[in-house]
Order: structure tokens, then C-alpha cells, then sequence
């Protein structure tokens, strides 16, 4: 007999409930400026790069294998005085995930990962309110980056990078993502009704910010985003081959990143500080 489901259910709700107001409360009440520059159709360069062709097995859940248009979104942290550099803090990402992310709505669970963390093959499942997980795989890892795709099941279908670097003197950390929304219901929830896009903006904004903290670091002008959308990207699911014929995460081919002035690199659009357009 099947046991009943009722304490699965209600721990669920409760965590959304609960955990999703506590972290609206806190997003209200956010003094950190988010740049948000709009959101705005995109074009080709907006496509998913390449995964390389190990990953991309049966489990996976790429963006053409979703429902309604790609987002592709980019979150940018500036910091200043940080005492770490681009690599030690992606190895923190690695070994560390868990502590990035807002315990009050986010579990990370994770396999048995060796001492320097997550790598190639490793999977994590993030646990979620409502009646989805996010499992996902890491397919590429390096010193300044992490590359992670989706797996059945998750609530997004497609492919995110977390990457550092120094620029200008300061260390900055971006979060880039390319995906569909997983289900028919999802695409409710995140491209009509925006509950979960605004869920989901909260969390990588928490990211950023607690990547500038463990950095030992500040922000230097609040968190920048950017979302640019594609429609019908089964079409054309991956990005064209860039002339250099090479992937930014590690030998699969595909397009050269877009330039980040499209994406509210900072000085580009000041007019933007405040909470609402994207």
C-alpha cells in the first residue's frame, strides 16, 4: 500500500508559503540598487552555447525540450576590496554551493563530492518550494567557472554558467542562464503570471550578493540583470560556431559570448536603478 503523501504535501506548501513570504519580505526590504535594464527580444547570439557532446545524454533537459520562448539572463555583481580572486572564489562555489544560496526557501543536496567539490559528471539537487526539484549536472568546470545543464524533471530546461573575473581592479561575479520553462504550468507561473521569474530573480540576486560576502568584498553599485527573450527555440537550439570555432566552456563549438554592453554593464544605463521593468 502507498503510504500517504499528506507530511510531504504539507512540508511543500509550508515551505512555499512560509519560505516565499520571508523572502519577499526581505527582497521589499532590500537596500542593495538592482540594475534591472529591461527586458527586450533578443537575437541569435542569445541562443545556448553547445554542450559538449559527453553531456548531452538521455537525462538531460535541454531548452528546445521546454515550453514558451528562452530567456537568456545575465546578473552581474561588482566588488570592491575583495581579498580573493576570481578563482578561489569559484572554488568556494564548488566546494560550498549550499552556503550561496537562501536556506529559507533552497536545499542543496549533493553526492559524495571530492575535496576540491563539484566537477564534471557530479549532479546536485536543488530542492525548491512547490511540487518541483532542479536537478541538474555539472558538465564543465575550470578555475574561473562553472557550467551546470538541467536534468528531467526541473523546472527550467536548459543550461547555467557561474563564472569570476578581475576587471578594472575589482573582481566581478556573473550568473548567466539560458532556459525554458520546463512544463506548461511553469510557463504559467514564469511568463505570464511572473511568480516564479521574480522567485527566480531573488535567488541569483541572493547568489550575487553572498558571492560578494564570502569574497570579503562589497558591492560595488548593487547587482546589474539584464533579460533578453527568444521565441520558439527548437528552431534553432544552439548558438552558430563562432569564427574561432570554440566553446567559453571548454572545446565544444559555439558562439562567442555577446558583448556585456548589452547587458547594463555598468555606466550604460543609469536611468535603470530601481525594481521595476524586468
Amino acid at each position: 500500500m502507498t503510504p500517504p503523501r499528506c507530511p510531504r504535501t504539507l512540508a511543500v506548501l509550508a515551505r512555499w508559503l512560509l519560505g516565499t513570504g520571508l523572502v519577499s519580505w526581505r527582497y521589499l526590504w532590500e537596500t542593495t540598487p538592482l540594475h534591472r535594464g529591461g527586458e527586450c527580444r533578443g537575437d541569435e547570439t542569445d541562443l545556448p552555447p553547445r554542450l559538449p557532446p559527453a553531456a548531452a545524454d538521455s537525462r538531460v533537459q535541454r531548452a528546445q525540450d521546454g515550453y514558451g520562448p528562452l530567456f537568456h539572463r545575465l546578473f552581474r555583481v561588482r566588488i570592491t576590496d575583495a581579498d580573493v580572486g576570481p578563482e578561489r572564489l569559484i572554488e568556494w562555489v564548488c566546494c560550498d554551493f549550499k552556503r550561496f544560496v537562501p536556506s529559507e526557501v533552497v536545499d542543496i543536496r549533493t553526492g559524495e563530492l571530492r575535496d576540491h567539490g563539484l566537477d564534471v559528471g557530479d549532479e546536485l539537487l536543488v530542492e525548491m518550494p512547490g511540487p518541483w526539484n532542479g536537478p541538474v549536472k555539472v558538465v564543465h568546470r575550470d578555475v574561473d567557472r562553472l557550467h551546470l545543464v538541467t536534468l528531467r524533471g526541473h523546472m527550467e530546461a536548459g543550461q547555467v554558467h557561474f563564472r569570476a573575473r578581475e576587471e578594472d581592479g575589482l573582481l566581478v561575479f556573473e550568473i548567466e542562464l539560458w532556459a525554458c520553462p520546463g512544463s506548461r504550468l511553469v510557463h504559467l507561473l514564469y511568463s505570464h503570471l511572473r511568480l516564479a521569474k521574480e522567485i527566480q530573480l531573488n535567488m541569483w540576486v541572493r547568489f550575487c550578493l553572498a558571492a560578494a560576502a564570502m569574497s570579503g568584498g562589497r558591492p560595488a553599485d548593487g547587482v546589474h540583470i539584464s533579460t533578453r527573450w527568444l521565441e520558439s527555440p527548437d528552431r534553432t537550439p544552439v548558438r552558430p560556431l563562432s569564427p574561432a570555432g570554440k566553446d567559453s566552456s571548454g572545446g565544444a563549438p559555439a558562439q562567442e559570448a555577446p558583448s556585456a554592453d548589452r547587458f547594463g554593464q555598468p555606466g550604460a544605463s543609469r536611468d535603470h536603478w530601481r525594481r521595476d521593468g524586468t
